[in-house]
């Protein structure tokens, strides 16, 4: 068989994307990305593009950084793999663990590493399910998710995941989850409706579904700090310090999933101490490497610990785990990745950039595509509308959206498109000049998306 020479045409023969239209794909083919410094990167035709969303969401050192290709390099000399099954460790796993439960809210005091945050998530409802067998409460099992939340991709974590596309046609949800109303305020509000309320009235629906249901019934409430794949969506005023006390008064477990928010995006080293959510579980992953290496972590309070090792005592094994669970190279880099993150005091830089990218985005509000500009730190949502007085979205949802996914390579520029919410998530490394630059980017693509729309 003779195959073209082009790396986007044996792309297309070859490989079946996650996240894309197979179709499309194989009509226009992909953009091949060869290179990255810094927080651009650069395809195979030479063109450079700002990565407005640090890859997907997860590149915080930036790329090209020389020291984690030296900790890899050298870590795959000494050691390059081991298991961790059967009371077998290796120092960078033991290292990076008592690093993150120094560096995480107090109440976190084990690890449990994985590959990715969807098998994290997985791992969550495992650990959660043989806790509460454990402890005698065979009951309590049920999860307590929300709508737009994105939690990953594997059957339990998908079944969490509160997004509709995730679940079409794969049969999910497949465990017993719930989700709550979206704590979207400029969406899901009533009219007239302040934060407060709107916070109110969302804990009010959770203490109805517990009292439905039964506290003895529900095991945990998973939550994002700030949904991030729904439409990057900060919690409405008061919602966490609300959630958190229903869930502490009725003895569910509180889940932090900070897949993208861990790690400084938000100005501060976990969105959990930004808004006091102090969880019994917090989910990592992303730029808990800056994704040169594959790594997620799951981290527990001790009282769920207690309860997983008698049981695993009694059981002679906590049956659970993946060949590659604490792989030393993996762990090596994300040890190097996080000292880079505290010597360049990047997260004190995510505070002040983002400051700086949210007040060069403020003017936007006034644009007549533009309905909302959400977000904390680095991280940023623009959603597009249709109409500004009565917040109405596009037909269809996502059209709009893509067009300006799309558009916005031409001026050098990677964003996401999350239905027509246009996503903004820089490398935490991002400089003053790299912001602004980004945002005439950002402008000029908005202004091509206008003339489309009003053509």
């Amino acid at each position: 068989m003779t195959l073209p020479n082009s790396a986007a045409a044996r792309d297309v023969r070859f490989i079946l994307h996650p996240v894309t239209d197979a179709r499309r794909n194989e009509e226009t083919g992909p953009i091949v990305i060869e290179r990255g410094e810094g927080i651009y990167v650069i395809d195979d035709a030479g063109n450079r593009y700002i990565e407005g969303m640090a890859g997907l969401w997860n590149v915080a050192v930036g790329f090209g950084e020389k020291r984690l290709v030296d900790a890899a390099t050298k870590q795959l000399s000494t050691l390059p793999y081991y298991h961790t099954f059967s009371q077998k460790s290796n120092l960078p796993s033991i290292d990076l663990a008592e690093k993150l439960v120094q560096i995480s809210p107090e109440r976190l005091q084990h690890v449990f590493f994985t590959n990715s945050g969807s098998e994290a998530n997985d791992s969550v409802v495992k650990m959660v399910w043989y806790y509460n067998n454990a402890i005698g409460r065979p009951k309590k099992k049920k999860f307590l998710a929300r709508h737009k939340g994105y939690h990953g991709i594997t059957v339990a974590s998908g079944s969490l995941t509160g997004l509709p596309g995730n679940h079409r046609d794969f049969d999910l949800p497949a465990i017993p989850v719930h989700h709550l109303t979206c704590p979207h305020h400029y969406r899901f509000a009533e009219p007239g409706e302040s934060e407060e309320a709107f916070s109110e009235r969302l804990a009010a629906e959770l203490e109805a579904y517990i009292e439905a249901e039964g506290a003895d019934t529900i095991a945990a409430f998973i939550g994002e700090p700030i949904l991030g794949a729904g439409g990057v969506m900060p919690p409405p005023a008061g919602y966490w310090a609300k959630i958190k006390a229903i869930c502490r008064r009725h003895d569910i477990l509180i889940v932090a999933d900070e897949v993208i928010t861990g790690f400084g995006r938000v100005g501060t080293m976990f969105a959990s101490d930004y808004y006091g959510i102090d969880p019994d579980i917090l989910v990592v992953s992303k730029q808990i490497t800056s994704a040169y290496q594959p790594l997620a972590a799951v981290l527990i309070s001790d009282a769920l610990y207690q309860g997983i090792a008698d049981n695993s005592n009694k059981l002679k094994s906590f049956a659970h785990g993946f060949t590659t669970t604490g792989n030393p190279v993996a762990c090596a880099v994300g040890l190097e990745n996080l000292a880079i993150i505290e010597e360049r005091d990047l997260v004190a830089n995510a505070k002040r950039m983002g400051a700086l990218m949210h007040a060069k985005l403020a003017p936007f509000c006034d644009h007549p595509l533009v309905g909302e500009i959400r977000g904390v730190g680095l991280i940023a949502g623009i959603e597009l509308v249709a109409d500004k007085a009565s917040k109405a979205a596009f037909e269809p949802v996502g059209k709009v959206g893509a067009d300006f996914f799309h558009r916005a390579h031409a001026h050098g520029l990677i964003v996401r498109g999350i239905g027509d919410t246009i996503a903004l998530c820089p490398p935490l490394i991002i400089t003053e000049v790299e912001v602004e630059d980004m945002i005439v980017r950002f402008s000029r693509t908005l202004d091509d998306v206008a003339k489309s729309v009003n053509a």
